[in-house]
C-alpha cells in the first residue's frame, strides 16, 4: 500500500547492530475487512461508475466509514488528494482513508455503538433496547433468546447491560 522507508541511524555501538523492532514498534495496519470496506464504500458510492469519486460522493463514502466532514474539510481534501477536474480516484481515498482509520480511538466508536443500543438514554442497554436494535436489523429474536443474550453478559446481574459491560464485551476479543 505505502512504501516504506528506512531510516539510518548511525552506529553507535554493537547493541545498534542486531537491532530487531519489537512487534509494539511496528506500525498499525487496516485489518482485511477494514480494506474491504473502503474499496465497497468507494464503488458504492462512485455512482457513475467512473473510478474516481466527487464532492458528494466522498463526503457520503466518508460517512458511511464513519467520518461526518463538514463541507469545507471535504473540499480540502479534494484539493490537496484530487486531481484538476475535483474528483479523486481509489488510490487518493485508500490513502486518506487508512490514515484516519487508523488514528481513530476506539473508545469514541465504542461509545457511539453504545448510544446506538442506549437510544432512551438510561446508561443501560435494556431488554427494551435489544429489542428495537433487533427489529431495525431484521432479526427475528423472541425475548428468550434477548433476554439470554443479555444474561450472559450482565456481569452485576441487574438485568441490562451497563457501559462498562458493552465495553468489556466488544473489547473481549482484542
Amino acid at each position: 500500500m505505502f512504501p516504506k522507508t528506512k531510516q539510518r541511524r548511525p552506529i553507535t555501538g554493537s547493541s545498534n547492530l542486531h537491532h530487531t523492532p519489537s512487534p509494539s514498534s511496528r506500525q498499525p495496519s487496516l485489518t482485511e475487512d477494514q480494506r474491504q470496506e473502503i474499496k465497497e464504500a468507494f464503488e458504492l458510492f462512485d455512482s457513475d461508475k467512473d473510478g474516481a469519486v466527487d464532492y458528494h460522493e466522498l463526503k457520503v463514502a466518508m460517512r458511511a466509514l464513519g467520518f461526518d466532514l463538514k463541507k469545507v474539510e471535504v473540499v480540502d481534501l479534494l484539493k490537496r488528494y484530487g486531481g484538476d477536474d475535483g474528483l479523486m480516484d481509489f488510490e487518493a481515498f485508500q490513502r486518506i482513508m487508512t490514515e484516519r482509520i487508523l488514528s481513530r480511538d476506539p473508545m469514541t466508536d465504542l461509545k457511539r455503538a453504545f448510544a446506538l443500543f442506549d437510544d432512551d438514554r438510561t446508561g443501560r442497554i435494556s431488554l427494551k433496547n435489544l429489542k428495537r436494535v433487533a427489529k431495525e436489523l431484521g432479526e427475528s429474536l423472541g425475548d428468550e433468546e434477548l433476554s439470554a443474550m443479555i444474561e450472559e453478559f450482565d456481569l452485576d446481574g441487574d438485568g441490562e447491560i451497563s457501559e462498562q459491560e458493552f465495553y468489556a464485551i466488544m473489547m473481549d476479543g482484542e
